[in-house]
């Protein structure tokens, strides 16, 4: 099975960007729709974006849309997490996710398969 290792993650101040980055283990990479959550101390974890397996179609939690731009390259096995304008309220554990279901959008954690480890983001205010 796909094996998911996130990067990018830092501290940057409010308003400000950051990329994160999810690279996949294996030659099936293209086979996953693949999103990212988020988790905050103490919270649930949270859906925030999902692309399919040909990266046309994205989703967005309301929480992000407008802000967060999730793409993939399937050629470099890797999902990316462009994140403008952040809050205070995007601190998080982000974690990347693949999963091999059948229709869309995909925004429920039980179907996801695959997670990567997270990488933390903070916003400082």
């Amino acid at each position: 099975q796909v094996q998911l290792v996130e990067s990018g993650g830092g501290l940057v101040q409010a308003g400000g960007s950051l990329r994160l980055s999810c690279a996949a283990s294996g030659r099936t990479f293209s086979s996953y729709a693949m999103a990212w959550f988020r988790q905050a101390p103490g919270k649930e974890r949270e859906f925030a974006a999902a692309v399919t397996r040909s990266g046309v179609n994205t989703y967005y939690a309301d929480s992000v849309k407008g802000r967060f731009t999730i793409s993939r390259d399937n050629a470099k096995n890797t999902v990316y997490l462009q994140m403008k304008y952040l809050k205070p309220e995007d601190t998080a554990v982000y974690y990347c996710a693949a999963s091999s279901y059948s229709g869309w959008p995909l925004i429920e954690i039980n179907v996801y398969g695959a997670w990567g480890q997270g990488t933390q983001v903070t916003v400082s205010s």
